[in-house]
């Protein structure tokens, strides 16, 4: 279904803008105007779900909001009262959003149909279950396996987290010291014992021409405060930024098993939620392409869903990515022999999850000893470089 942009005024005179899909820009008009929007100008635009906003701040609501739908569905509502109901068990964006949804789905469109009308809000693996659920007509079981996927990222994220938190405190805050000593402490005791008399040994002249240069150049030194924002910034808001990361984490020894276990949970564990839902294969590989968030990873699977496309077996089209570890076509290879390829891709999910844990739970034990070891380093050489100047003192120069 084409997507188009438009332009329109509101009952109230504002201007509004946005994106919106529709079979045709008549059926676009007959849906804005049944809003109450006079449209200004429309057009058709070739905005997909991948080009949409990333959802790290809206997860929550999202979760909400699903788990409402889920349980007033579960408890045996109709779709629409159960939409008219969760719209007020939710907060902003979500609770207008639900509202347009609610309309659409009154006047007769798919509940699937109405929720890509907002790609920003809804992820592609969300609408492609919702999709499936309709056309099984199970959609209080989806919305409760969507629920249930989102707490569990959820889950996973936070314990992540806060795994990194203290490592994160721990390098901010050594390294601030560091500074502190090298640009002030240090210089001001060394023109002390300078003035005393005492002869600078080389390791304490090394550390003042280091803090020299620190305090000459101090812009480079305060370079990271800028750069790291906008390099951030880069990463999260162009592709080029984005591949680029996911290229990097790739190539470094230390993170690319644990990025390549976290890839490989991630799309099991979607794949087999849609599969699971009904979702044909073909359609599944595509909303898993888009909805995860690392390029190179899309790509691959965009790759695969070729290969599937041609007859290739989907545990054969896994493996020669080189992307993910080779057990996950292993374990492909068997679902597709038994005939339960969800059933394997969500036990593959669950022991790819645990392996990420446990690594990062691994790397966050040993950074922590590995800073405080460094940091240690840092200000112990400080500070014997600084007991050879006071040593060196000539004790005729206190008389």
């Amino acid at each position: 279904m084409p997507w188009f942009t438009y332009r329109a005024i509101d009952g109230s005179g504002r201007r509004k803008s946005g994106k919106a899909s529709a079979a045709t820009s008549i059926a676009l008009l007959d849906s804005l105007t049944s809003e109450a929007l006079v449209v200004l100008e429309w057009r058709e635009t070739n905005f997909t779900a991948a080009d949409t906003p990333r959802l790290v701040r809206r997860r929550k609501p999202l979760l909400e909001v699903t788990r409402a739908i889920a349980g007033l569905l579960t408890a045996g509502l109709p779709l629409s009262r159960a939409l008219k109901t969760a719209k007020s068990m939710t907060a902003s964006p979500y609770r207008e959003c639900i509202e347009q949804v609610h309309q659409a789905v009154a006047r007769g469109e798919s509940l699937a149909n109405a929720l890509s009308a907002h790609p920003a809000l809804f992820p592609p693996f969300y609408l492609g279950l919702v999709s499936a659920g309709e056309r099984s007509a199970e959609l209080p079981a989806t919305f409760t396996r969507l629920a249930d996927q989102l707490e569990r990222d959820a889950d996973l994220r936070s314990r992540l987290g806060a795994a990194a938190i203290y490592p994160t405190i721990l390098a901010l805050v050594g390294g601030f010291a560091v500074l502190v000593l090298m640009l002030f402490v240090l210089p001001r005791f060394a023109a002390v014992l300078e003035g005393a008399g005492a002869h600078l040994p080389r390791s304490t002249e090394l550390l003042l021409s280091v803090a020299t240069t620190l305090r000459t150049h101090w812009v480079f030194a305060l370079s990271p405060i800028v750069t790291v924002p906008i390099a951030a910034a880069w990463i999260a808001n162009t592709q080029q930024g984005a591949t680029a990361w996911a290229g990097l984490q790739l190539r470094l020894p230390i993170l690319r098993t644990l990025r390549r276990d976290i890839l490989a949970a991630r799309f099991a564990r979607l794949t087999s939620v849609l599969l699971a839902g009904g979702t044909p294969a073909l359609g599944a590989l595509d909303n898993v392409a888009a909805s995860l968030g690392d390029p190179l990873a899309r790509t691959a699977l965009l790759r695969v869903r070729s290969q599937v496309r041609e007859g290739v077996r989907l545990s054969t089209a896994l493996r020669d990515t080189g992307l993910f570890p080779s057990l996950l076509p292993q374990l492909a290879a068997l679902g597709e022999e038994t005939g339960q390829l969800h059933e394997f891709l969500r036990k593959a999910a669950d022991l790819f999850e645990q392996r990420s844990e446990r690594a990062v739970g691994r790397l966050v034990a040993l950074a922590e000893p590995a800073m405080i070891v460094l940091l240690a380093l840092v200000v112990g050489s400080v500070a014997l470089s600084l007991l050879q100047a006071i040593y060196g003192v000539n004790a005729s120069a206190f008389r």
